[in-house]
């Protein structure tokens, strides 16, 4: 039997924002510009990131994906959503076309939705790419994506050099299931984007409280039994919270209404079987439907 087609999906704008926050700056401590002066660090360690991945994996199938300005339907789901995070450096925002341009340049599609997140994209994609008989691998350091892990999707974090989860590596690396990642996230909420959680319960906490009930849903049915008192309170008090968390950080379910997604700028209907090779990938003269 042949092996599965193996299909890359990177997540963009996390891998951007790491490639700006790396610690690599000039010998006088400032980051990295052309001879114009233009920032152009997020953009090296990206395409550095990038060039590295496709020289060593050989991917013959790979898309991107990023954020697109403007709300999300998860600002609709709650309105503070976000409302603590910092507006994107200038120095980084000047940086995304020159990310894009590379993408396009090495053959990389770049992915995107109006009013979807590039994670919903990419766990949209890699669904259906699965479903249909590929091999995924999400690029990402973004604990957020264990949750699709399994049945055909892995996760890599290409750091260094690169590390690879599947179902077993998600339970020694974040200490439950893939199927239980989003209930342990939701318990501790999201500080960057104001996620609240239950409040006084930690990664350790989150983890223990699930590997012991399961799932979030009989953690609250049992909160009134918990036996740690702060939990139990903390689990009484705040249980909707703990709810719209799960609800604003399951990313992947809420995605499944796409019907369309953006092909290199053009709408297109696109399906995992027009990922053709990468030296094609970006040809905008092709459609095929899902």
């Amino acid at each position: 039997m042949s092996a599965k087609p193996l299909l890359y999906l990177i997540g963009g704008s996390s891998q951007m924002y790491r490639a700006y926050h790396a610690p690599i700056r000039t010998a006088e401590g400032t980051i990295l510009r052309n001879a114009m002066g233009i920032p152009t660090n997020a953009v090296y360690i990206f395409v550095t990131m990038l060039r590295k991945l496709l020289k060593e994996h050989r991917p013959e199938f790979i898309a991107a994906s990023f954020d697109l300005p403007g709300r999300t339907f998860r600002d609709d789901l709650a309105s503070d959503y976000k409302a603590n995070r910092k507006p994107m450096p200038d120095e980084l925002a000047g940086q995304i076309p020159l990310v894009h341009r590379a993408c396009e340049a090495l053959g990389v599609p770049i992915i995107t939705y109006d009013r979807f997140e590039a994670d919903d994209v990419i766990g949209t994609m890699a669904e259906r790419a699965a479903a249909e008989g590929y091999a995924v691998a999400i690029v990402t350091g973004d604990k957020d994506f264990f949750q699709l892990v399994g049945d055909g999707i892995r996760a890599y974090n290409p750091r260094d050099e690169g590390s690879w989860y599947d179902a077993e590596g998600v339970r020694e690396k974040f200490g439950v299931r893939p199927d239980q990642v989003v209930d342990v996230l939701a318990l501790m909420g999201d500080t960057i984007d104001n996620v609240k959680g239950v409040p006084g319960i930690g990664e350790k906490g989150a983890r223990d409280l699930i590997s012991t009930y399961g799932t979030l849903d009989a953690l609250l049915e049992q909160a009134a039994n918990v036996p740690q008192k702060k939990y139990r309170e903390a689990l009484l008090a705040h249980a909707e919270e703990a709810r719209s968390s799960r609800e604003l950080l399951r990313r992947f379910e809420l995605a499944r209404q796409l019907v369309e997604l953006r092909l290199g700028g053009h709408q297109t209907i696109v399906g995992v079987s027009g990922f053709r090779r990468r030296r094609v990938l970006h040809d905008q003269r092709s459609e095929s439907k899902f």
